[in-house]
Order: C-alpha cells, then sequence, then structure tokens
C-alpha cells in the first residue's frame, strides 16, 4: 500500500527506491523539498504511480538491471568488479554478483547454479538467490516497457555512501553504528532526512520494510536529486550494454 503524505507532485521527482519483504520500498523527493515513502508490491505499480508522461522523474533502484546472458562477450559484469575494489577494505561483500538472464528463470537454486556456472564459469550463492524474484520482475519489466527503460536506473546505496562520504561507510548496516554513519551522512544533505525516516518507522512494519532499506531509499532518492545538478557518474565510466540494450552500470553522484 501507498498514500501521499508531504509529497507535492512537482515537475521534477527524484525516487529511489530498494526492495523489501513486501515489495518495493521508495523515497521521493521534490525540487520544493516535499518528500513521500511509499510501498509497492509490484515495479509496475511504482511506475504507474510515478509516471503520467508530464512529470520529469528519475528513478534510481538498487536491483541489477544490464545482464549478463548467452549472448554476451563478457562473463563478468565490470561494475560490480569495479564496485566492489572501490569499497574495499569495508563494504566490497555488500555487491553480491549477478546472475545471469538465463539463471533468473530457473525453477530452482541448483538448477540456477548450474545454469549460471556453464554461462559465466561461476555458480550463486543463497544470498543472489534469495533476490532473483525482483531481478527477474525488473528484466521483465523494463524489457516490456520502453517508456521506463531511460528513466528507471541501477545504483547501488554503498556506492552512493562512498561517494557521498569519500570513502566506503566503516560499519554494516545491519548494526547500529553502521545505521547511525549513514544516517549522519545523509543529514547532512537532506535537511528532511529525520522526518522521512520517523515517517517510514511509523508507517510500515519491520516485517515488510527494514530500517535499512529505508535509508538504502533514501541515499538513492538523494543522489537522484543532486544529479540534476551534479550530474550522473557511472562505475564503469563508459557503461556497456546488455543484448537486450539495458545498460550494465551503476550510478552516482557527489556533492560537489
Amino acid at each position: 500500500m501507498h498514500e501521499l503524505r508531504t509529497l507535492n507532485m512537482d515537475k521534477k521527482m527524484f525516487v529511489g527506491v530498494d526492495g523489501c519483504k513486501a515489495g518495493w520500498f521508495a523515497v521521493a523527493l521534490t525540487e520544493t523539498d516535499s518528500f513521500g515513502v511509499f510501498q509497492f508490491s509490484k515495479i509496475s505499480d511504482l511506475w504507474n504511480y510515478f509516471y503520467d508522461g508530464k512529470i520529469n522523474v528519475r528513478i534510481l533502484v538498487d536491483i541489477p538491471i544490464g545482464l549478463i546472458d548467452s549472448k554476451s562477450n563478457f562473463k563478468r559484469r565490470s561494475c560490480d568488479v569495479e564496485a566492489r575494489r572501490l569499497l574495499r577494505p569495508y563494504r566490497q561483500s555488500s555487491v553480491f554478483p549477478t546472475p545471469c538472464r538465463e539463471a533468473i528463470y530457473a525453477k530452482s537454486y541448483e538448477n540456477a547454479c548450474d545454469i549460471n556456472e556453464e554461462i559465466t564459469g561461476k555458480r550463486l550463492t543463497k544470498q543472489t538467490w534469495g533476490i532473483v524474484p525482483k531481478i527477474r520482475e525488473m528484466n521483465d519489466f523494463l524489457i516490456a516497457a520502453d517508456s521506463a527503460k531511460e528513466k528507471i536506473i541501477e545504483t547501488h546505496p554503498e556506492i552512493c555512501f562512498w561517494a557521498l562520504a569519500g570513502k566506503p561507510m566503516e560499519h554494516s548496516k545491519k548494526e547500529r553504528e553502521g545505521f547511525n554513519e549513514r544516517k549522519k551522512l545523509l543529514q547532512e544533505i537532506c535537511t528532511s532526512t529525520d522526518e522521512i525516516v520517523q515517517d517510514a518507522l511509523s508507517k510500515y512494519r519491520r516485517k515488510d520494510v527494514a530500517k535499512d532499506d529505508i535509508l538504502d531509499a533514501l541515499v538513492a532518492s538523494v543522489t537522484a536529486k543532486l544529479s540534476f545538478q551534479r550530474g550522473l557518474r557511472s562505475v564503469p565510466e563508459i557503461s556497456e550494454k546488455d543484448s537486450q540494450g539495458l545498460p550494465v552500470q551503476v550510478v552516482y553522484t557527489t556533492v560537489c
């Protein structure tokens, strides 16, 4: 479910999205500093809510978009390799190995591992298998919805935090120190941080939206907003395209 709270639908909308247990959690910011927090069961519902052809919307989402498949001439996403390098020595493990396109349609974890190993030379972790349904949902949606391909862009919260702080976060986001570390950084950039976090905590149950989901979506929306002034950068600097024409990249921006 979702509702309009303090959000005024301005001409520009900056949306950060993170997968959550109940579907997709989103934080939306506007040029006039209003905001809204939302939870959607499907990515198509999120898209239909924010996009009407009149509003200039930028949606940054923490989910792999460009995928390797049997038609690719590369076996690893260079954006994953580079992101892990940038997040050393603390947060490189937060970038999961991305499954190939064929593996996300496998019926079982073992089958997905076999397919992925055949195409990429690597088997999948259980953590990666856990987010496969959302990768598949996003892949199906973007292939079918041409209007969304340039508006929905892949990011990674730890890369966003790294770019805004100038260094990787020291603590895990699951720990109290890690939550406070990220929240403090966001408070320095977004004056509505406390209000946004409290709004989300009071509206949604933790079994549906975790505390770290809130900050992950918020840093993506802050990144989207800053990018209209600073521009979007990508890892790698020149992104590749997959066989479906989707960019293989992770985007971020800086505060100066």
